[in-house]
């Protein structure tokens, strides 16, 4: 397995002072993005590096291009997400491998099989978790033919 020297931490706020620290205390080198309301943040100012992410604020940290973008070009080995933003997407984890980057989370595969609750229920049950008595299959709402 590679040993993970700099890591981009595709995060911000605690989350990213979190995964600094740690970095920190296993001596790997932590990059940040950043956004222009973020630009003061705490955070981005304890990595050891940082790069400014353009646009809105709150899209600009779901640009998943432009962060693998920076990740190669600071010489990241890998990428964390933190959570919520880009930890649950499965086609970030696949850009992330696909461009040579370790991503610090699940492989996409599990990630797209935990954001279907019946697919998910119906794998665990396979392997001989134990879960909740239910319906394996969707319920459609009758009135409005919706999936609840």
């Amino acid at each position: 397995m590679k040993k993970i020297s700099k890591i981009l931490i595709a995060n911000r706020g605690e989350i990213a002072l979190r995964i600094i620290r740690a970095c920190q205390e296993l001596e790997i080198k932590s990059v940040v993005v950043f956004s222009e309301v973020d630009v003061n943040g705490v955070w981005v100012s304890r990595a050891d590096e940082c790069y400014p992410i353009v646009g809105n604020p709150i899209d600009a940290y779901l640009k998943y291009d432009r962060i693998i973008t920076i990740a190669k070009k600071s010489g990241c080995d890998a990428i964390h997400p933190g959570y919520g933003f880009l930890s649950e997407s499965a086609e970030f984890a696949q850009a992330c491998f696909d461009n040579g980057l370790i991503f610090i989370g699940p492989k996409p595969q599990h990630i797209e099989l935990f954001g279907d609750k019946m697919a998910s229920k119906v794998a665990m049950k396979k392997i001989g978790v134990p879960v909740l008595e239910g319906t394996d299959t969707p319920v459609l709402n009758k009135t409005e033919g919706e999936r609840t």
